[in-house]
């Protein structure tokens, strides 16, 4: 295991301790009861494996500027939970209809669709739980600024919208442009929220958030085009998940359309493009720039 791999797991296996204590059967102050298949539910959704990328870029990107740790994990766990709910809905079957989820059932197969439905929905809603609570140490006017971005990175304009995209893409394949909003919303937002979520958590200034929001969208487009690329050439047992899926459905993707040498190559270009643009901040960026090379050459 690398030094980078380490620190990876290590905020991965942070952010699911505080997952686990977040979703315990304790109920909250102004909390009448937790009901315990929801909650389950809710659980398996949220801690079912995977590297935990937005949170540590959470966690990385609020370490640059000297921001509070401990906060940026409750952000970073908070953004889990909305990326979980994400998960929940578009493995339904009315969505992408999946049944296994990084290896395991999905929740709707686990539990049962209005179960996974409620689960997707109270994993939503305990995002901004988090974000706001008084546990959250954080000055009002950042936890109103992070509230603000996430819901614009999650909402109409951001993921949500771009799953919309996504589902209508496969009755009309987009063209180039559409293909990179569609994904830059579906994907790209969350990602880029995570390394703008840092610099808010920090109080960092405008042109350091400016900066590292655009760091987000060149990390989530790199996100997207290694998981394109990852689908066309890897198995589901390598995946955790169907492979190929897209394809057979008709939607449209860069990789489909500009071809396999191309998406390696651009991914080499994010990659540079991310790491010149946080290369201002020295050897405290060295972290963020393993990440950008991460996210590019990883497996499943």
């Amino acid at each position: 295991m690398t030094p980078f791999d380490a620190k990876l797991d290590a905020t991965a296996r942070r952010t699911e301790r505080l997952l686990d204590e977040l979703l315990s059967g304790d109920v909250r102050p102004q909390e009448t009861a937790r009901p315990a298949r929801l909650l389950q539910a809710m659980h398996y959704g949220a801690l079912n494996g995977g590297k935990r990328l937005r949170p540590f870029l959470v966690v990385e990107s609020a370490a640059l500027f000297g921001g509070d740790a401990a906060a940026a994990l409750r952000i970073g766990a908070a953004l889990e939970c909305l990326h979980s709910y994400s998960l929940v809905h578009d493995d339904l079957p009315a969505m992408d209809d999946d049944d296994l989820r990084r290896g395991k059932p999905t929740v709707h197969i686990a539990f049962d669709e209005a179960t996974a439905i409620l689960a997707g929905d109270a994993l939503l809603t305990y995002a901004f739980d988090i974000i706001a609570a008084p546990e959250t140490d954080l000055p009002d006017r950042a936890r109103i600024e992070l509230v603000l971005a996430l819901s614009r990175a999650a909402g109409i304009g951001g993921m949500a919208g771009g799953q919309a995209l996504d589902l209508a893409a496969e009755k009309e394949t987009p063209d180039e442009p559409g293909i990179v909003t569609l994904q830059a919303m579906k994907t790209g937002a969350l990602i880029r929220f995570a390394c703008e979520a840092g610099a808010i958590i920090a109080g960092a200034s405008a042109d350091d958030r400016e900066r590292m929001r655009r760091f987000g969208e060149i990390v989530g487009r790199a996100f997207q085009l290694a998981d394109d690329l990852l689908d066309l050439t890897s198995d589901a047992a390598t995946l955790g998940k169907a492979a190929g899926k897209d394809a057979a459905r008709g939607k449209g993707t860069l990789v489909a359309l500009k071809g396999q040498p191309w998406a390696e190559d651009e991914l080499d270009r994010l990659v540079s493009e991310a790491t010149a643009l946080v290369a201002v901040y020295g050897d405290r960026a060295t972290t963020l720039i393993d990440t950008a090379r991460f996210v590019a050459n990883r497996k499943n």
